[in-house]
């Protein structure tokens, strides 16, 4: 049973009765008297919540930051009229809106019912319950009850950085040839002959071929295809760091005061999320380059795994593989990282490793086992660096901004350290600002790509 605002309403009028009556004591068994049958009427009459029955359909997928419906159909096989609110409940950060819907279903109908959702966190969102409260007629009692109606939506990646891949499509296109500019295809496969013309490299000259002809013959290159790429993603505690600012505001994300003039700035994505933006472009620039990707997701255990998908299910399996993944408040364990893809790559491949550039992580985790790495594969290190860690390297101005400044200087020494280590190891390393991460580890597999290294 459930009361409503008008029986509070009812219940006051009441009271002021008494206080106002001669005689209070008979006066208030009678105003009780009339609120217990008029509430016993209202709940009496009002329709049963019970034999209601609830179907769902809607849409399954949705990216982070945009909205889907979904539809809720309430059927009322009971001999009474069911009005009153339904409540939908889904976790906060499914963003459902409106929160209580009104309901009108005669006996025997159905009424189809629209929450929209606009998530703010990746993952599986899943409904909770479906809560119904049944008024009577008068309005001041009915009956309330809970259904579980299951339902889930997957949030996707939102994969911003996609707007960079036609610019990358078309480095490619310069790369391999096939496209009109002034940097000729590059590459060490072979790719066909054709007549010499000024600006030719001499020593692409095919001097059998010429022989044969009244022409100078060039041989032309394309950049390697078929090669393999296997992204690994750390998901350890380096991972959950925030950084940056956050381009769709995640769940859980309150303003905060800035350091300087009391402006109020929304803390940025994780550095997980970030990594996965990259990862996205770099998988979706290699499968049109030609070459099979791979990807591995990882801290102290294998947490995804994506191998064999065809170039067209590729992303798709990608994002959501990728969705329900979070980084774990642990220590990555790197030997166990790195027996994982010597045991998944045994033929040499270009290993992509999106971490972070932290000294002592690092120093104690992936350097010591790199060498078992970088020995059979090329190896590329990709890392989010933090933009306020410049910023506080050019405060001045009073004590608190210099002791700012100079511990900003010392992170930013140590990571060039730990990058200047891992290159004499052979390591690619790319460290970029959060929005440019992406681009960046595009253009340096396309550079390794020309350079023909893959």
């Amino acid at each position: 049973m459930a009361l409503t605002g008008r029986a509070a309403l009812l219940a006051l009028l009441g009271t002021l009765v008494v206080l106002f009556a001669p005689r209070p004591g008979p006066a208030l068994a009678g105003v009780a008297l009339l609120i217990a049958v008029l509430v016993v009427i209202d709940l009496l009459l009002a329709g049963s919540v019970r034999p209601l029955r609830f179907t769902r359909s809607g849409e399954r997928l949705v990216r982070l930051g945009e909205s889907v419906t979904v539809e809720l159909i309430v059927a009322n096989p009971g001999p009474r009229r069911v009005r009153g609110v339904l409540r939908d409940a889904w976790p906060p950060s499914a963003g459902a809106t409106p929160r209580h819907l009104p309901l009108d279903v005669p006996a025997g109908e159905r009424r189809r019912l629209v929450t929209t959702l606009t998530p703010t966190r990746r993952g599986d969102r899943e409904a909770v319950t479906v809560t119904v409260r049944a008024l009577g007629p008068l309005g001041i009692a009915g009956r309330q009850g809970s259904h579980r109606v299951p339902w889930s939506v997957r949030v996707l990646p939102p994969f911003l950085s996609r707007k960079h891949l036609p610019a990358k499509l078309s480095r490619l296109r310069e790369l391999e040839g096939r496209h009109p500019s002034m940097v000729r295809g590059q590459g060490t496969e072979f790719d066909s002959l054709r007549e010499y013309v000024v600006g030719d490299d001499v020593r692409s000259i095919d001097w059998r071929a010429t022989a044969r002809r009244n022409d100078v013959v060039v041989r032309t290159w394309r950049p390697e295809r078929d090669r393999r790429v296997l992204i690994v993603l750390d998901t350890g505690r380096t991972s959950a760091g925030r950084v940056g600012t956050a381009p769709i505001p995640l769940a859980g994300e309150v303003p905060r005061i800035g350091r300087q003039g009391g402006s109020r700035v929304v803390p940025g994505w994780p550095r997980l999320d970030w990594s996965m933006d990259a990862a996205l472009l770099l998988a979706a620039l290699a499968s049109r380059a030609g070459d099979r990707v791979d990807f591995l997701a990882h801290d102290r255990a294998v947490r995804a795994w994506v191998s064999g998908t065809g170039r067209t299910e590729l992303l798709s399996s990608l994002v959501n593989t990728m969705a329900p993944i979070e980084a774990e408040l642990v220590e990555a364990d790197s030997a166990g990282m790195v027996a994982a893809v010597m045991s998944r790559a045994r033929r040499r491949c270009l290993v992509v490793v999106l971490t972070d550039l932290n000294p002592a992580a690092l120093e104690e985790g992936l350097l010591p086992v790199l060498p078992q790495l970088s020995a059979r594969h090329l190896v590329l290190l990709a890392a989010v660096s933090d933009p306020q860690v410049a910023e506080m390297a050019a405060g001045r101005g009073t004590s608190e901004l210099v002791y700012g400044a100079a511990a900003a200087e010392h992170l930013s020494a140590g990571r060039r350290r730990i990058t200047a280590l891992l290159r004499r190891q052979g390591v690619e390393v790319v460290d970029a600002a959060p929005e440019q991460l992406a681009p960046a580890l595009a253009d340096a597999y396309l550079a390794l790509k020309a350079a023909g290294r893959l």
